[in-house]
């Protein structure tokens, strides 16, 4: 019988099952894909390289910047970070830049936007249940038009008003526009979402990924792909087996510990006998948003600097944009061409999500040109690339939901969560590994980890 049995090779399935071989046992890995990594994976196409959402990687934990380091070596590479907003039909610097700034929204609107700060601080609201109120009240209300409003409300689908206020603390605490003003003004590396470099692993977030497969494969663990769990059986406050699908094959194995980062309202599903209705009606209320990215390969190079530009405009679908040729020359195979990216937000069922491949290529390749950052004649190709349950939504009843779940299964003493899915928190990498290392602890060290302590630090934010 194994020792531990992992559920999931994305970030923080890996990261424990690294610290299972580290520690001399050989864990199981059951990865229901055909590669590692879930969404911090690399997909590729024809020798072009691109991630899911961009995934950079920064930390303010040592263990996790050493073990980045030792696991890829010269394969992890500084970038220096350029990224914009897109509003009003204006590229605005991000982070901020005051002429920048003052050039986009006119000197008019940048004294009324200082004006409404100032009435902000004045009149603080009390009530902060929701994103809206939480940012309205630190900034304004028409800043929180201007900057957060619709880009929040495309990313999420659902308004402002409706989000936790969870999202924005967890996210963007610590940012405010007296500190976003002086990153502008001074170099300031302490303001939170405001980092100017970030490392990156060559060839996309997949090789670390790969690299730590390899590790773990080498010192005896094993991963096991197209394994897709369907079934825990338990008694007792136990899991006692799980049975998976093995290349449409079933198959059964006794579980001693189980680590899950599948979502965790798969997880409550497989439970059998089932969980009490009051928690699988919990599971239910939970919900994600699901990303489409339409990769377009571009006959031209240099197209625009940035890794990334956030689309704030609501004329176009598109959320957000990526120049993988800026994150490593290496994702490319021809060094004239670029990849560019462009993400849906969007939700199972709705009309993004149901359009077909072509329908999405041709909007993608639209807006790209509306947007005016290609020409729609020098697209050469393209592939579609869908990613089901890839943000848990911070609704504003999510939280209850979820301590009713957490409730029920802290009451099983082998079975232990970890990840942005396996936790429904909008982890960083670095945060989800860290779960999967005090996962590993508390099972070989006796240790009493607390793993949903595991939160965000307090200076930095790093973007998914």
């Amino acid at each position: 019988m194994r020792e531990v049995i992992i559920i999931g090779a994305g970030p923080a399935g890996l990261t424990a099952g690294y610290e299972c071989v580290m520690k001399g046992h050989s864990p199981l890995i059951l990865e229901a894909t055909d590669k590692v990594g879930g969404i911090s994976r690399t997909e590729t196409y024809k020798g072009y390289f691109f991630d899911i959402g961009g995934h950079r990687f920064f930390t303010k934990s040592n263990k996790i910047q050493e073990l980045w380091e030792e696991v890829l070596g010269d394969d992890f590479i500084t970038v220096p970070r350029i990224s914009r907003i897109y509003y009003n039909r204006h590229f605005f610097n991000y982070p901020l830049q005051i002429m920048n700034v003052l050039k986009n929204l006119g000197l008019m609107e940048s004294i009324l936007n200082v004006l409404s700060y100032m009435k902000a601080k004045c009149r603080r609201k009390k009530n902060e249940d929701s994103f809206d109120q939480w940012v309205s009240n630190r900034f304004g209300n028409r800043l929180y038009q201007t900057f957060f409003k619709t880009y929040t409300e495309k990313v999420w689908g659902i308004p402002c008003s409706q989000i936790s206020a969870d999202w924005a603390s967890q996210r963007i605490k610590g940012l405010s526009l007296r500190s976003a003003i002086m990153n502008a003004i001074v170099v300031n590396k302490k303001v939170k979402t405001l980092i100017d470099t970030f490392y990156y692993p060559n060839k996309g977030p997949g090789m670390m990924w790969e690299r730590f497969q390899q590790i773990i494969e080498n010192k005896g663990g094993n991963v096991l792909f197209n394994a897709k769990a369907i079934q825990l059986e338990h008694d007792n406050k136990e899991i006692t087996g799980i049975i998976y699908l093995h290349n449409n094959k079933r198959e059964k194995i006794p579980v001693k510990q189980l680590i899950s980062s599948a979502a965790i309202t798969s997880l409550v599903s497989m439970l059998s006998p089932k969980a009490p209705d009051r928690v699988l009606e919990a599971a239910k209320c939970l919900n994600y948003r699901n990303l489409i990215v339409v990769a377009l390969m571009i006959d031209k190079k240099n197209l625009f600097p940035d890794q990334w530009i956030y689309i704030h405009s609501p004329d176009v679908k598109v959320g957000r944009i990526q120049n993988y040729a800026n994150w490593s020359a290496a994702m490319l195979p021809d060094q004239e061409k670029t990849c560019i990216a462009m993400e849906y937000f969007c939700t199972e069922g709705d009309e993004i999500w149901e359009s077909s491949d072509d329908t999405l290529i041709t909007q993608a390749s639209q807006e790209l040109a509306l947007l005016g950052l290609a020409d729609i004649n020098d697209i050469i190709d393209h592939c579609v690339v869908r990613q089901p349950k890839a943000y848990p939504v911070y609704d504003k009843n999510y939280s209850k939901h979820l301590e009713i779940i957490k409730a029920y299964i802290n009451e099983f003493t082998n079975l232990q969560t970890i990840g942005r899915n396996g936790m429904h928190r909008y982890n960083n990498q670095d945060h989800s590994m860290l779960t999967g290392i005090m996962a590993v602890q508390n099972i070989f060290d006796d240790a009493k980890n607390n793993i949903w302590s595991i939160n965000e630090e307090e200076d930095y934010l790093e973007e998914s």
